[in-house]
This record gives structure tokens, C-alpha cells and sequence, in this order.
């Protein structure tokens, strides 16, 4: 079992919200997903529809009957939210665990052994926690293979991230325990200024440890958590829905290799030995064939018409069709055509006269800077070529080239341009006709197209660049 734990000392910044979808997305990949709720304030229960009232037993049940020598089985307080997600409950009465367990040097592992117990029970848990550090907090850390720290796009969260990450360090150094640690941008809103540079700080700060994914503010994700569901139910098509599903999967992605069992290590070690023998029988066989030349085998000539009636033919693949062609489409050198030969005429020598000077070849004239501008105009910026709109810029130094506008609702994770091996980024989009807003954001920064000369300045005192569709 894979344990991940949500934490973050500064509250507002969505915990409760991302365990609850996080755990529902990679329940919904069909992995076997326990959410254990860790805060006293019981949100995770809120938010799936579990009436407090008929919560007879809780995790603190589990936690406190380790101690007292009545232990509690994990199944015995689990609900089941969907077929592959399961959740452990609290109580206002988790938040009387600590005084009563100060002073005892086992305290902060109780969580990390109850999990340990029911390890078999399910591919993945996640562990909600309160929004300061205590004892709870120490158990969900001791506990966790990752630590997830959401981080709000706002004015304190660098402050509140820092903080996190010396706490993390400090627990890890004094047990002995090195869990990996990823940030991630939540409820991240496009729209204003301040989240983007807060966005391209954590980029540029916290680079190799924050997620790819972003969580975007999205209304879908409260209004489920009012309903008592979560987003993979209350809104599966929407924005929260395929940001949490995007955040499973790379999730997944990031899975650790596993030791392989010993039995997949002697079945691995049998069929080395069944390759060495046939290895043996094959080297046996060539070596005792006959010394008589094997007959000749003819192929068809390329053009024979008629071909044997046991003869298979691989069926062509079929031509991808207009919209598949422009998305896979990329430049390639123009074919050259072989013109025909020449015939060869014989032309009599002229005789060269000491007086008669080579002519020096002529150099093509440069080209200026207004010549220049417009060839580059042609490559970089946008054009529209037939029904395909065609953005374009030269970045080579950078990792990642987003596009965002009015035709993705300025979501730039939904449109990255594809990287050229010349330093250039694509995209090439079918759009109505019509008139477009867009920016580029360069590895997390936000510009305007400095190739298209048509822009006009937004409410926050920048500049959008303009493209007119023309059908």
C-alpha cells in the first residue's frame, strides 16, 4: 500500500478538498483507496455524505485502543464511498488524542502501525490533516510514503510552504524516515496577476518537486463537497473533475518500483534455463546440417501480376483523417523532384586572350531589416493556413510553451504547443470564425506574442494578442 498524506500548516488552502477527489480519482483508475480522516473537524465525512450522527466509531477508536490494549479493527469504522473507496471517519473527540498520550514515546507511530496492519487491504491511502502540527500531523507524516503539500496561489503561501518543508525536514531527520515530498498549485485562478507570478515562483523555486498538474479554481469542486460527493460524481465532465483526474494519473505515474517477489524471481530464473537449452539445440542443429547447398529460393519479381493463393497481404493503413492529420502533422523538408536530363550539346571552346579578365560572380543583395522582419513574420507568430490556425514562436531556451485565449477559457495546461527540434513551439488549432485574445506562458511566465503586432492591453496592465479568423 502506497500512503499519501495532505499537509499543510497553513489553512485555506484546500486539504480536505484535494484528499477528497484525489483519493476519489485514483479509487475511479481502480485501485483499492483508503481516506483516512485525521482532522478533529471531520470535513472528509461532510463532504462525502456520512451523517455525523451515525458515526458510532472513528479512527481515534483505532488509535487510542492500540494504547489502551483494546484494539479496534479498521474495518470495523470504515465506510464504503464508492466500489474501489473506502473512508475512516473522525470525531471532534480526535482532538482529546494528544493530551491524553503525552509523555509516551510511541505516540507518533500509532497511525503508521494500524496502516502497516491492513497494508493488504488496499492499493492506496490517503491521510487528511489538521492545519497545524501536533500530534496528528506527526502520525500522517511518520505514516506516509509522499507528502502532498497544496499550496493556495495566494499572497502567503511561499511563507506557509517554507515553513511546511522545515517542519517535514525536522520530523524526517529526528526518526530516521526520508518520505518524498510534492508541491502542488491548488485552487489556481488564471485570471488575476498575482496567482501567475505566485505560479512562476513556486516553478522557479520549488522546481523537480512540484507537480506538472494544476488545480484550478473551479466552482464544481465546492458545490460537490455541498452535496456530499465528489467530483468524480457530482461533476465528472467538468474542469475540477479533469484536473483531480490528470492529478491521479501522474500520481500513478510516479509510482515506485516494487522488489520483485520470489516467485517472479524463479520464474525469471526457469525461463533463462529453457532459453539456454533451446539456445544449445538451436547451435546443435546448425552446426550439424548437411554440407549439401540448401536450393535456391526465388522471389517474385515486384512486377509479377499474380501472386499464390496462400500469399498473406498486410493491408495498408488508412490515411488519418483531416482533423487527425492536423494534429499530427509536422514540418518536414520539401521533397525534391529529379528533373530530366539535360541533353549534352558540344559547344566549341572560345580561346582566351591575355587582355580578357574574369568577370567576378556577383553577391545577392542583403536583404534589410524590413525584409528580414517580414520573412520572420511568415514563421513565427500566427497565421491562418486553409482551415488550421498555426501559432508558432521561437523559445529555445525554454522547457515549456503553453497557449491560452478565449477558445480555452485561458486554461493553458489544455493547449501545450508541441516542441520542434529547431527551438520552436507549435500548436495548430481549428477555430471558428472570428475574433481571438491569446498570450504564451513560458515556463509559467505570461507574454504576449511578441511576433503578432496586433495587441491590446487587459485590466491588468498587459498587453493580449489579437488573431482575426477568416473563412
Amino acid at each position: 500500500m502506497r500512503t499519501l498524506t495532505i499537509a499543510n500548516q497553513k489553512g485555506g488552502c484546500g486539504k480536505t478538498t484535494v484528499a477528497i477527489n484525489l483519493s476519489a480519482s485514483i479509487a475511479r483508475e481502480s485501485r483499492r483507496t483508503l481516506l483516512v480522516d485525521l482532522d478533529p473537524q471531520g470535513h472528509c465525512a461532510l463532504g462525502m455524505a456520512v451523517p455525523d450522527e451515525q458515526i458510532d466509531l472513528s479512527i481515534y477508536d483505532c488509535l487510542i485502543g492500540q494504547v489502551e490494549g483494546q484494539p479496534v479493527e479498521l474495518s470495523t469504522i470504515t465506510w464504503q464511498i464508492t466500489p474501489n473507496l473506502d473512508l475512516a471517519p473522525s470525531r471532534t473527540n480526535l482532538a482529546a488524542l494528544e493530551p491524553r498520550l503525552a509523555g509516551r514515546e510511541d505516540a507518533e507511530k500509532l497511525l503508521s502501525g494500524l496502516l502497516e496492519a491492513n497494508a493488504g487491504r488496499y492499493d492506496y491511502c490517503v491521510i487528511d490533516c489538521p492545519p497545524y502540527l501536533g500530534l496528528l500531523m506527526k502520525n500522517a507524516m511518520l505514516a506516509a510514503d509522499e507528502i502532498i503539500i497544496p499550496v493556495d496561489t495566494g499572497y502567503f503561501s511561499l511563507h506557509g510552504l517554507t515553513q511546511q518543508l522545515a517542519t517535514i525536514e525536522q520530523i524526517s531527520e529526528r526518526n530516521e524516515r526520508s518520505p518524498s515530498v510534492r508541491v502542488l498549485p491548488n485552487q489556481y485562478d488564471v485570471r488575476t496577476k498575482l496567482a501567475r507570478e505566485v505560479l512562476a515562483e513556486l516553478r522557479k523555486r520549488f522546481k523537480g518537486i512540484i507537480y506538472d498538474t494544476i488545480v484550478n479554481f473551479n466552482t464544481k469542486l465546492k458545490e460537490g463537497a455541498s452535496f456530499g460527493q465528489p467530483i468524480t460524481e457530482f461533476a465528472p465532465t467538468s474542469i475540477g473533475a479533469r484536473d483531480f483526474q490528470k492529478l491521479a494519473r501522474e500520481t500513478l505515474a510516479n509510482q515506485p518500483s516494487k522488489v520483485p517477489t520470489e516467485d517472479i524471481l524463479r520464474h525469471v530464473e526457469r525461463l533463462a534455463a529453457d532459453a539456454d537449452r533451446l539456445l544449445a539445440t538451436t547451435t546443435t542443429l546448425v552446426d550439424n546440417r548437411s554440407a549439401t547447398p540448401p536450393e535456391p529460393v526465388w522471389e517474385a519479381a515486384p512486377a509479377q501480376a499474380s501472386m499464390p493463393s496462400t500469399t498473406q497481404v498486410t493491408p495498408r493503413p488508412k490515411p488519418p483523417t483531416p482533423a487527425a492529420a492536423a494534429t499530427i502533422r509536422t514540418r518536414t523538408p520539401e521533397a525534391v523532384v529529379p528533373s530530366a536530363p539535360t541533353p549534352h550539346v558540344a559547344v566549341p571552346a572560345q580561346p582566351v586572350t591575355p587582355s580578357s579578365t574574369p568577370t567576378p560572380p556577383t553577391s545577392p543583395p542583403s536583404a534589410s531589416d524590413e525584409e528580414i522582419d517580414r520573412k520572420i513574420e511568415k514563421i513565427y507568430g500566427v497565421r491562418q493556413v486553409g482551415d488550421i490556425v498555426v501559432f508558432r514562436s521561437h523559445n529555445p531556451e525554454a522547457s515549456e510553451v503553453q497557449l491560452a485565449g478565449d477558445f480555452n477559457d485561458w486554461m493553458p495546461h489544455t493547449t501545450p504547443m508541441r516542441r520542434l527540434d529547431n527551438g520552436d513551439f507549435e500548436a495548430r488549432l481549428r477555430l471558428p470564425q472570428g475574433s481571438y485574445r491569446y498570450r504564451l506562458v513560458i515556463d509559467g511566465r505570461w507574454s504576449h506574442d511578441v511576433h503578432n503586432p496586433r495587441v491590446e492591453s487587459n485590466k491588468y496592465g498587459e498587453l493580449n494578442s489579437i488573431v482575426e479568423i477568416l473563412r
